[in-house]
Order: C-alpha cells, then sequence, then structure tokens
C-alpha cells in the first residue's frame, strides 16, 4: 500500500472541476433569502423540543443537490463526506460538525412532500425569474414524457406500484408516469406541470398546462382537435397544433409543410426533458406512488427553469 505524502488535504495543485462550477453558479443564481423565508413558517422551531433540526438553507441546498445528482438519502450523506465540492456548497465544515445524516435528509425531504413544496418551489421560481426580467410571453408549447417506474414484482409486496400504469408508445411498452409540461415558446421556462399514470392521454390535462394569456398554442398531433378546450381555457390562442393523418385520410402536402414548420418551435420543450432526464438523471421514479414523485418533478422542473436562466442571472449578478 502506497503511504500518504506529508501534502494530503493541503494540495498544491487543483483545478475547478465541473461539479464545483455547476455548484458555485447555482450558488450566486438560486433566490436563497425568498426560498428559505416562504419555506420559514413551516419548518421545526430550533428552540423546541427534541432533536434540533439543521439550518434550513442547508437542508435545502442538500435538497436541490439530490435532484442534480439524483442521489437517495443515503447516497447523499455519503457523498456530503466524500465531495468538497458539496460540503463547501452545503456549508458543512467536517472540522466542526458532522454531515446531515439520512434520516435528516429523509424527513426534510418528507416536509417537502408533506407541505406539497414541489409545486410551491416551481411557483416561486418563476415569480423570482419575472422580477429578473425572464417573463413568460403569449406562447406555450404543451408536451409530456414518460417516467419509467419499476416494472419487477420482486418486493414487500409482491405487487407493482398500483398508482403507475402501461402504456404503448410506437412498437415499444412502457410502465411508469407522465410528466405534462407547459413551457414557454420563448424563453422555454415551464410554467405549468402536470403528472399522471403513463395511460393517460396527453390531451386530458391540457387545460392544466395553459396560463389563459396565451395568443398561440403549440403542441404535437397528440393535442390535435382541442378546440373547445383552447376556447375555454386560452380564448385568444390561436391553434399551432400538428395536423394528424389518418389512413383513410393522409396529410397533404401543404399540411406536411405546415408541420415542419411548426416542429422549429415545438423542438424547444425536448430542452427541458434533455435537463430533466440527461443532466438531472431523473429516467425513473424513485419512489411509490404519484404524490411523492409529483413533489419531486416540480422541484425538478423549477430547478430546470434556474439552469435555463442561468447565463441571464448570472450577468445579473455581476453587474
Amino acid at each position: 500500500m502506497r503511504q500518504k505524502s506529508f501534502s494530503s488535504g493541503f494540495e498544491k495543485h487543483s483545478k475547478q472541476t465541473r461539479k464545483e462550477k455547476f455548484l458555485s453558479e447555482m450558488d450566486k443564481v438560486i433566490p436563497w433569502e425568498t426560498l428559505t423565508k416562504e419555506l420559514a413558517p413551516h419548518y421545526p422551531d430550533p428552540q423546541g423540543a427534541g432533536r434540533r433540526p439543521k439550518g434550513l438553507e442547508r437542508m435545502l441546498r442538500i435538497y436541490f443537490m439530490q435532484h442534480w445528482y439524483n442521489l437517495s438519502d443515503p447516497a447523499m450523506e455519503e457523498a456530503l463526506y466524500d465531495s468538497r465540492a458539496m460540503r463547501e456548497f452545503a456549508g458543512v465544515d467536517l472540522g466542526e460538525e458532522r454531515a446531515p445524516d439520512e434520516s435528516t435528509i429523509l424527513n426534510f425531504r418528507h416536509l417537502m412532500e408533506e407541505r406539497e413544496f414541489g409545486a410551491e418551489l416551481l411557483r416561486v421560481v418563476n415569480t423570482h425569474l419575472a422580477e429578473q426580467g425572464v417573463t413568460v410571453s403569449r406562447g406555450t408549447i404543451v408536451d409530456a414524457t414518460i417516467i419509467n417506474a419499476p416494472s419487477s414484482t420482486k418486493n414487500q409486496d409482491k405487487a407493482r406500484d398500483p398508482e403507475m400504469h402501461q402504456t404503448r408508445k410506437g412498437n415499444q411498452w412502457y410502465f411508469g408516469m407522465k410528466a405534462h409540461i407547459g413551457v414557454d415558446s420563448k424563453t422555454k421556462l415551464v410554467h405549468s406541470a402536470a403528472v399522471t399514470a403513463a395511460n393517460v392521454h396527453d390531451s386530458q390535462v391540457l387545460d392544466d398546462l395553459l396560463h389563459g394569456d396565451e395568443t398561440r398554442v403549440w403542441g404535437d398531433s397528440a393535442y390535435t382537435g382541442q378546440h373547445e378546450v383552447l376556447a375555454e381555457h386560452a380564448p385568444l390562442a390561436q391553434d399551432y397544433t400538428h395536423a394528424k393523418g389518418y389512413r383513410n385520410r393522409p396529410l397533404t402536402d401543404e399540411d406536411t409543410r405546415k408541420n415542419r414548420t411548426k416542429s422549429g418551435v415545438r423542438a424547444k420543450v425536448e430542452h427541458i426533458f434533455r435537463v430533466l432526464k440527461r443532466q438531472f438523471g431523473f429516467t425513473k421514479v424513485r419512489y411509490r406512488g404519484l404524490d411523492k414523485n409529483a413533489n419531486h418533478l416540480f422541484a425538478a422542473f423549477a430547478l430546470v427553469n434556474i439552469v435555463l436562466a442561468k447565463r441571464r442571472l448570472l450577468r445579473l449578478a455581476q453587474a
């Protein structure tokens, strides 16, 4: 076994890693004061009886890192001991105290779920972005994506999650839930979100994805024919959803051309799903039941909005 040098822990050479850079940027652009003010009334009083809670902002920072790096509660505790960058972001000094353990992290997550703060977090973040000039325009893109759930019955209940369902997309079957979003066509911000089982058709929650002031609505062919919903919930909106072809009535060349033009705008929604699934690693549900996973997803979309608006926010922070 190779002996450690005397300089271990006092490195002479270093380089800022991608993780350090990302966490440093998030530290600058997230409105910590606003978020903690919103959550403070529901957080345990540190002067009360029982185990003393950790600082609210610290736990919120740890909660966000769980989303960014797709970490379970035990894995998050280990990561705090393993990663200096994560400790610095969370404000943990191992020379003075232990890192929050997995039970503390679990209890904070349960608090977020019980109070349904995922949706509230999305609202607060969007309000903050609007105050910084990143406002929602009059165009909305609607879309949905499937989030897989474990289909195995090798568990304590010997059954799959009853709130998850299977659906077919093309020739492939999927089991899980579906995330529906309404995205601003200009800023690419998620302004509305809904969660259902995977077998619920995209068009069934269209009314939940509109803010009401739209003048244009884009969507794929799954949203075709929803004129009554648009008239009721976005009366000023023009329908820019894709035309749908049928076996006895195929698309004309003009329909195909218009669909291609609409796709140029609609493709922006894929940026959100790329950050959610590729950057955050949210490709499979972590918990049983729709409510817990919905809360997790809404919080994730709030953080996706921060990531997408990061450059503008950094410029404002440096001004």
